[in-house]
């Protein structure tokens, strides 16, 4: 299952905040992690609706892991954000095979078995170890 762009970028920004205890900015995790601020900064307000991360605004603000964050799901944040749609769509345009067809149930069984891993994964999980400090590295020079 191939993740979109937002979800992808979803985790890495979950990832780099959690493995740091400071707060960041939406410029720096676009200039970190190399992606435009303006779809960082919409990444960021949806990760602080769905509670991974907490927003301070002003001057001395930033962005931060959410206290809980670490023990919320992979699985989670990838439902979140890619929805809970299917692999295919039989409805538009209408399939002629859907009154007998076995595939759309056995992509449906694929797709809940690629999410049930990712449901075995905290985002704390994510840094723990060497990936951590390897992760504050990132665009520091």
């Amino acid at each position: 299952m191939k993740l979109n762009r937002s979800t992808d970028m979803a985790l890495r920004i979950a990832m780099l905040t959690a493995a740091s205890q400071a707060r960041t900015t939406v410029d720096e995790l676009a200039e970190q992690l190399a992606l435009p601020r303006s779809h960082v900064a919409k990444v960021v307000q949806r990760l602080q609706r769905i509670g991974v991360l907490v927003t301070i605004r002003g001057r001395s603000g930033g962005v931060a892991i959410a206290g809980a964050a670490g023990e919320l799901t992979v699985g989670a944040v990838v439902r979140a954000f890619e929805g809970d749609d299917e692999v295919v769509s039989c409805e538009q345009p209408a399939c002629p095979l859907v009154a007998g067809c076995r595939l759309r149930g056995q992509l449906r069984r694929a797709q809940e078995a690629f999410l049930a891993v990712l449901d075995e994964t905290r985002l704390g999980d994510l840094v723990d170890g060497p990936t951590g400090p390897l992760l504050l590295t990132l665009g520091r020079r």
